[in-house]
């Protein structure tokens, strides 16, 4: 069985023959996971001159005379005989596709057309429409009647509240990526006022970490990184725009002004910079500029990638599959790629050069950036005046003669271009690692010198990439001509040319519409679009509960999974957009509804909730969210608890802890990594430096930031335990929080477990688990306290000071404890 062969109600106790046949929900999956692929939109790969994704074709005869679809009649339908058939030569779909339909399908297919074969689009094509409520029904019940009304349907009773103490810990997770203090949990286990919970809630919505925890997920789709990938990696200073994210989502900017703003800022009237910078969205794509490369496929590959992140992004479709062929499932033609295509191939970006601050680009570099360069330059130029006096004498050549009449051009490979023919001001770090690798054993003397060229040299490359410019968009004043392209190939360009426009089988742009990005975005956002709304809240779904309405996120075409709570994503839409696209505002009503504050145990048979057998991914909603959390979320709960984290909005990418040797092995040696030092290595990890071709090694299980991704990653990698037990960040966080628990409960090893495990949790611990926590502080006791040596050498792990009062055996095994709650099921998962 494919993966979503059928709606998931089928394997519930309402069937199909209870509720109906809906084409969108029971029959146009069908016919696309196991006909399309021969009887599809795409032209090219059609068979019999049958499509089976369009009624009129399906229910007309061919020029055999066959009717593959005959209303009312199934006896009559070819498509019916077809399935049936024990002919191998006559059967669909053919055996040698590897495609089955089971006998229960066949038998739907069947009734269906015997029913009359009523058609209908797919369901996220339909216009949004709000569903009707029983009367009375408010706006901040209107989650629970949707749910309520499916569980009914199965025979299932919601599950019950969860405790309090998981509650604040799961909201407070949810909108600002962190944990509540342990004073937090108190206040609201002290409040018994009947709103204290949606106090709470107010609270962490205006929380300027509301914005640092949101923006994680939205980087992730706009693929920002700090680097442009590919080899070399050069660095980029594309960190201005991460917080103008940040910001905005603080602000609360409405969702459709976000959209606009960052889709075509700069084609708004009399832009303003910040209007601008939001346009960096589209230059967030890697930049290929290896030696050889050709700049005119840099920037066709560049403008395929703005046209594919926008289709993830907003629209929910598999947009990429059209630049080589019509889409083989949804209705998509290569026309619609290319017609999108134009809206981003007008902006003056040529492809050319390595550089992480390619033009258009902003100038926002500071006095501070520009006097960080000069000095940098000057030091290069000290270097290469010794540099030159040391070669004076190692190529001896007639006096005011260049290099190139010197011994220097016999040298073997490269370098004589790199030495003879090159002033050595002008030399680059790849030359001058040549250089030094061959006179290394040769002429220590000399390679010593250029050894320190090479880090002046380094120096100024750093200090001029961090001289702070930010990629954006802007408009040629001649448009450039857009044809479509052979399998994608900038260099196979057919005669077919293409303007600007949205696919055909969405609604159409309004009369009058800008033939530009502006016009895009504007028509991305309006009401008469079926998609992005319903996209938008599904990813905000998947972030509270582990998946979405719909789990396909990225996928709302006939091959995504069809949503068993469709008319609660159409109400969430529709709410959306009605209230002004205000996303904070659609935040609270999902986590203030009892659907959410639900308990996330699995429920027994017969009992509340639905049990995992039944629901194993809670698409029914009878439960409360359970999954581990993400890892950045993790690494920033550590330093919370630890007392650790640096509360700093924005700024420059920072580097924390890094194993050695991670960019020189993944560069060449050409990059080397330099950690930062004091607060820094403290900071949030939304604002660590992201290198592309090799991310922060403290995260896992998350999108690589090489494209656009959206679906939410969860696996069992060992990663996660390496990391989490071992990473300086964790063990140094466990020193830290053993630390503080010392000192704060002197002699009292049950008070310290007791809030220590509080920290975590949020809960204080249950009789048997604080006996477990006193046996193991014991055995760690006596194990540190026979080996002083090792227990000197793990509290010396991490940059933060320790308090030398507090006994260094007793501190190490308390560190131990501390890292042990870190590491805790309950402490890694959001209940």
């Amino acid at each position: 069985m494919s993966r979503y062969l059928l709606p998931f109600s089928v394997f519930f106790s309402t069937s199909v023959l209870a509720q109906g046949i809906d084409f969108s929900r029971d029959i146009q999956p069908l016919l696309s996971d196991k006909c399309f692929q021969c009887h599809g939109p795409d032209g090219n790969r059609r068979k019999g001159d049958l499509r089976l994704d369009e009624e009129k074709s399906a229910k007309s005869a061919n020029k055999e005379g066959l009717v593959a679809i005959v209303p009312g009649k199934s006896a009559e339908s070819e498509l019916v005989k077809r399935l049936f058939t024990g002919d191998a030569d006559e059967v669909m779909p053919p055996p040698k596709s590897n495609l089955h339909l089971t006998a229960a399908q066949k038998d739907l297919l069947k009734r269906w057309i015997d029913e009359g074969a009523v058609w209908g689009r797919h369901w996220a094509f339909v216009p949004i429409q709000r569903p009707m409520l029983p009367a009375g029904t408010g706006r901040s019940g209107a989650i629970d009647t949707l749910v309520m009304k499916k569980l009914k349907e199965e025979g299932i009773k919601p599950s019950p509240s969860a405790a309090k103490e998981t509650l604040i810990r799961r909201v407070s997770l949810d909108l600002t990526g962190l944990p509540p203090s342990i004073e937090e949990v108190e206040a609201f286990l002290a409040d018994a006022s009947p709103n204290a919970y949606e106090r709470v809630v107010d609270r962490l919505l205006a929380s300027q970490r509301f914005g640092e925890r949101w923006a994680w997920d939205w980087l992730d789709a706009a693929r920002y990184a700090d680097t442009n990938g590919y080899q070399g990696d050069p660095e980029r200073t594309m960190w201005p725009w991460r917080d103008w994210v940040v910001k905005a989502i603080n602000e609360n900017m409405p969702y459709d002004q976000f959209t606009v703003w960052q889709l075509a800022g700069d084609l708004l009237p009399e832009a303003t910079q910040e209007q601008r910078l939001a346009s960096g969205f589209n230059r967030n794509h890697m930049i290929n500029g290896e030696g050889g490369r050709i700049a005119e496929e840099t920037r066709v590959e560049n403008v395929m990638d703005r046209v594919e992140t926008t289709a993830t992004v907003w629209l929910g479709l598999t947009m990429g599959c059209t630049k080589c062929h019509d889409h083989k499932f949804d209705p998509l033609t290569m026309h619609d790629y290319f017609a999108m295509y134009d809206y981003f191939n007008q902006t003056s970006e040529d492809g050319k050069g390595r550089s992480g601050q390619a033009a258009p680009a902003m100038d926002l570099s500071t006095p501070e950036d520009v006097e960080r360069v000069r000095k940098a330059t000057l030091r290069v130029n000290a270097i290469a005046e010794e540099v030159v006096a040391f070669e004076l004498k190692k190529f001896p050549r007639p006096e005011g003669k260049p290099l190139t009449e010197s011994a220097a051009v016999d040298l073997p490979g490269n370098l004589p271009a790199y030495i003879a023919k090159t002033e050595p001001a002008k030399r680059g770090v790849d030359p001058l690692l040549e250089a030094v690798s061959y006179f290394k054993e040769r002429d220590a003397a000399y390679a010593a010198l250029l050894g320190k060229l090479l880090a002046a040299v380094r120096q100024r490359v750093a200090a001029t990439n961090n001289v702070t410019k930010v990629m954006v968009m802007d408009t040629l004043p001649k448009p450039r001509e857009t044809f479509m392209l052979v399998k994608g190939a900038y260099d196979n360009v057919t005669t077919t040319k293409v303007t600007a426009g949205v696919p055909a089988s969405l609604p159409p742009l309004p009369p009058g519409a800008e033939a530009n990005r502006l016009g895009l975005a504007r028509w991305i956002v309006s009401p008469e679009n079926p998609l992005t709304a319903r996209v938008t809240v599904n990813r905000f779904w998947q972030s509270f509960w582990g998946r979405g309405l719909v789990k396909t996120v990225e996928d709302f075409g006939v091959q995504g999974e069809t949503p068993v709570h469709r008319e609660l994503l159409d109400w969430l839409a529709a709410e959306f957009m009605e209230s002004g696209w205000d996303v904070k505002a659609l935040m609270r009503l999902i986590v203030t509804s009892s659907t959410y504050k639900q308990s996330s145990k699995v429920g027994s048979e017969g009992g509340a909730g639905t049990t995992h057998d039944r629901d194993p991914e809670n698409q029914l909603l009878g439960r409360g969210p359970r999954f581990r959390m993400p890892s950045w979320m993790m690494r920033d709960q550590a330093l919370m608890v630890s007392g650790l984290l640096k509360d700093q909005l924005g700024g420059p990418s920072v580097k924390s802890y890094q194993p050695e040797g991670i960019w020189e092995e993944a560069t060449f040696g050409k990059k080397s990594y330099t950690m930062d030092s004091g607060d820094a290595l403290y900071r949030r990890t939304l604002y660590l430096f992201w290198r592309r071709i090799v991310g922060p090694t403290v995260i896992f299980d998350n999108a690589a930031r090489q494209t656009c991704y959206v679906r939410a990653i969860r696996t069992n990698t060992p990663l996660h335990a390496l990391v989490t037990m071992n990473d300086t960040t964790y063990v140094e966080a466990a020193r830290a929080m053993a630390q503080g628990l010392l000192l704060a409960y002197p002699g009292d090893d049950a008070g310290a477990l007791a809030a220590g495990f509080q920290a975590v949790t949020s809960r204080l611990p249950h009789e048997d688990e604080l006996a477990v926590l006193k046996a193991q502080l014991q055995r760690l006791r006596a194990q540190q306290a026979a080996d002083v040596a090792a227990a000197e050498k793990l509290l010396s792990v991490g940059e933060s000071k320790r308090d030398p009062k507090v006994p260094a055996t007793e501190h190490a095994a308390w560190t131990s404890v501390c890292l042990l709650l870190l590491n805790l099921d309950e402490a890694i998962t959001k209940e």
